[in-house]
């Protein structure tokens, strides 16, 4: 279980990370999992982040486009990122060209086909009718209850070893082979970059463990690492 200094702690590396992009860059794509649990009702939003949401909206002021993709910890989001910051909450899968470049992005869940047991969780999951009947249960217990479930399907995730079968390195593959140039994920939780038929797959990372991020800049595209968790400092460099 993180504790609320860990909490802290990551949101105000985040805070400094976007502060120091700033000035250089005109457009974001948070590629799902950015919360470990976002559980959105009608009148009521997980409490927290409130550095991380003032940072948005700054950028935003800014005249810095955000784009949010959601992932398997934070799919059930109402109007609260569009109505309060003007951010636009993208359906999967988003695709464009830029300086000639074709760009694939998807967060990556219920792609790799051998992750049956997860293909079916996320039907129930993102059932119109089962998530009704759970906006019955009170804020207080169903976002408690969430953050419980959640914290721990992102410790399986985190555990589980991809190396001889990774169905989703598998379908960024093929993307290549259809034709695109860099086709970035998330879902897995590790970075990883793969060079491909002249094409390239990232997967980001996270923002927990690993505090990484792909830049598109002067017509390329790197992974860099901004904290090194284990020499505890700033490091934002390339891996």
């Amino acid at each position: 279980m993180k504790s609320r200094s860990d909490e802290s702690f990551r949101e105000k590396l985040l805070v400094e990370f976007l502060s120091s992009i700033e000035a250089d860059t005109k457009k974001i794509f948070i590629v799902g999992d950015l919360f470990d649990c976002w559980l959105e009702y009608r009148e009521v939003v997980p409490k927290g982040n409130y550095r991380f949401f003032t940072k948005l909206s700054d950028l935003i002021n800014n005249q810095i486009e955000i784009n949010y993709l959601a992932g398997n910890h934070d799919f059930w989001r109402g109007n609260y990122f569009e109505d309060e910051f003007g951010i636009k909450v993208e359906p999967e899968p988003v695709s464009f060209n830029e300086d000639g470049k074709s760009f694939f992005i998807h967060h990556g869940d219920g792609l790799a086909y051998n992750d049956k047991g997860y293909l079916i969780l996320k039907k129930i999951l993102r059932n119109k009718f089962n998530q009704f009947l759970y906006s019955l249960i009170h804020p207080d217990i169903g976002i408690k209850l969430a953050r419980s479930t959640s914290s721990s399907s992102r410790v399986h995730t985190d555990k589980k070893d991809y190396s001889t079968k990774d169905g989703l390195k598998d379908f960024a593959i093929k993307k290549i082979d259809e034709g695109y140039n860099y086709v970035l994920m998330g879902h897995r939780h590790k970075p990883f970059k793969l060079l491909h038929n002249g094409g390239m797959y990232i997967n980001l990372g996270d923002w927990v463990n690993n505090f990484t991020y792909a830049k598109y800049s002067n017509k390329k595209l790197e992974l860099y690492r901004y904290y090194d968790i284990k020499k505890r400092e700033v490091v934002n460099e390339i891996i």
